[in-house]
């Protein structure tokens, strides 16, 4: 599934971005690491990318204000966006929705968790 598609982490957690990073290169995937919201969105501005990872707490912008900005820009082009929240999925889900992204996992979670939240994005698309 993962043939060419470009995935954009963003979380202000060098850790994370670094087992994300890790993982997802070797299932095949293209992926560029961002530690803040500012810089989510200005690389979306410039750059293709089919799936946004983005941690709702982050430095100047939080993911939800990021997927929010993203789907009022892009609409149509817009790419499939999952956020990643510490806090409980269950409250914050309509948020999430709301801000335009399609899915929510919470922290921590399993790669395998992550890995099938990702291909059940790509299968939506």
């Amino acid at each position: 599934m993962a043939g060419g598609k470009r995935i954009l982490i963003a979380d202000d957690d060098p850790d994370i971005l670094d087992l994300l990073e890790s993982y997802l290169v070797k299932k095949g995937y293209e992926v560029v690491i961002v530690n803040n919201g500012k810089d989510a969105i200005q690389k979306v501005e410039y750059e293709k990318f089919d799936l946004l990872l983005l941690d709702v707490m982050m430095p100047y912008i939080d993911g939800y204000h990021v997927a929010h900005e993203i789907s009022s820009r892009l609409e149509q082009n817009m790419p499939r966006i999952i956020i990643m929240t510490s806090r409980d999925v269950s409250n914050e889900k309509g948020i999430a929705l709301l801000s335009g992204a399609q899915d929510m996992i919470q922290k921590p979670f399993s790669l395998a968790e992550l890995e099938n939240k990702i291909d059940l994005a790509f299968k939506q698309q």
